[in-house]
């Protein structure tokens, strides 16, 4: 089979995650091997900076400096026929950068009540290149529709309060920052109401996250309740984070401000829980491991109401007391084990030890049970160590398939479709692969006895 096409270099410029060629200073350009079908790669950016040879599709590179740059591409495969193949791409760095910004204010004219805004597009174009009629595009966040920017400050009315997230949009491929979006978020209210939601307990040390709610609100400051933090005990971020170190009782105080609303400023509180976090911590034996012998874990925790046991093998359990806990591995291996602690707040600490196992496979049957009696005898498994798949059936003296499983820990109760079955002397077949990879095939006879 002949491949005469042979490699194929076809590069293409990412420029703020779109294909594009050009874009401003400084630019930070991903150029991508469109057929990646070479084995490596050498790059010449075209800007006097040395070649970059890679493995991989994908390099970027910034342009510090203004210019149209010849870029490139040598793709490389020296088990095709052609061996390389060069290809090339033009970028261009510019500097005719647009400034993007707007402002807004309620209509002076209008009462308190009214959900009439003026915007203004505060944008400031590069020397030389003024915006045109058509530059910019509005984007009110409320479903209504985008605008085209005109002259002077633009009203729009609001159907309803509520948090608006308002768009002006650079449309006009004239710049090089095209397309780029002012954003900001307006709270339209009559009414001035401040409001928040965060956790009412955490674990110290706690980062407390507060999502502002409130209606309405141009400025918003924050008394978080912990002196012992200082000047950090206050925040003028419309949606903070605050560490609260120690455990105690935090009073929280939001204060707004809106001039727009009727009522101008608008206070509340909340009390945060800092509770001290739990420790986990556990011990196991026996270390050195014993044959087949299940690894007894004592749990050390301190603080905690729930326990989840991370095995390291896929295996997990939850308990609700300090009780120990055993677990037989399946290999002999070191497996990653470790201890989720929880307390009554939800706060979670973990504890975590390589856990060695050691494991001699073997398996057996026994040849008789009693179904329907109390203790071990009262249900048929496969006993045995180490057993990574098995497949266990039984049949009954006409040769029907009375029961079948592929786990050890699932055995026959003596009962088919939920009939009890007679006493007697059935046969049966196991095939079983161990962890250490040895297969084995075992035939008997197995007596129910009732």
């Amino acid at each position: 089979a002949f491949n005469f096409a042979g490699v194929v270099a076809d590069p293409l410029s990412l420029i703020n995650g779109r294909n594009d060629s050009s874009g401003c200073v400084p630019l930070d350009v991903l150029f991508i091997d469109n057929t990646h079908n070479a084995k490596s790669y050498i790059w010449n950016f075209g800007d006097g900076s040395p070649d970059t040879a890679t493995t991989s599709y994908v390099v970027s590179h910034t342009y510090p400096n203004p210019g149209i740059y010849t870029v490139m591409m040598v793709a490389i495969d020296s088990n095709t026929c052609n061996v390389a193949d060069t290809a090339y791409r033009h970028v261009i760095a510019r500097t005719d950068r647009a400034q993007v910004d707007f402002s807004f204010t309620k209509d002076p004219g209008a009462p308190c009540t009214s959900l009439d805004y003026d915007f203004t597009n505060t944008s400031v174009p590069p020397p030389g290149k003024p915006f045109g009629a058509n530059s910019f595009t509005w984007d009110f966040g409320d479903n209504t529709g985008q605008v085209k920017d005109g002259a002077g400050p633009l009203n729009h009315s609001f159907a309803a309060p509520g948090t608006y997230v308002i768009n002006l949009i650079l449309n006009d491929t004239s710049y090089c920052n095209f397309p780029d979006t002012a954003i900001h978020a307006l709270r339209v209210s009559p009414l001035a109401k401040a409001q928040f939601i965060t956790p009412a307990t955490g674990c110290a040390p706690y980062s407390a996250v507060f999502n502002n709610t409130s209606l309405g609100g141009v400025t918003f400051a924050w008394d978080f309740g912990d002196p012992a933090s200082g000047a950090l005990n206050a925040s003028t971020d419309v949606n903070p984070v605050h560490l609260y170190q120690n455990p105690g009782a935090y009073t929280v105080t939001l204060h707004e401000q809106d001039p727009s609303t009727c009522n101008v400023v608008s206070d509340t509180s909340f009390t945060i829980s800092v509770s001290v976090k739990p420790s986990a911590a556990f011990a196991y034996a026996p270390s050195p491991p014993v044959a087949n012998v299940p690894i007894v874990f004592t749990n050390g925790s301190e603080g905690g109401v729930s326990y989840k046991w991370l095995f390291g093998d896929g295996d997990s359990t939850v308990t609700n007391s300090m009780d120990t806990v055993k677990h037989l591995y399946n290999s002999t291996d070191t497996f990653p084990a470790c201890l989720l602690t929880t307390n009554q707040y939800g706060c979670i600490d973990t504890a975590c030890q390589p856990v060695a196992a050691l494991i001699n496979p073997l398996l057996d049957v026994p040849n008789a049970f009693t179904p329907g009696r109390f203790g071990a005898n009262s249900v048929l498994k496969v006993m045995g160590f180490g057993i990574l798949r098995m497949d266990f059936r039984i049949y009954n003296r006409w040769g029907k398939l009375v029961f079948e499983s592929d786990n050890p820990n699932v055995g026959w109760d003596g009962n088919y479709l939920g009939t009890p079955q007679p006493m007697d002397v059935y046969a049966y077949t196991l095939e079983a692969e161990f962890s250490n990879g040895v297969h084995i095939t075992k035939k008997g006879d197995i007596t129910l006895v009732r």
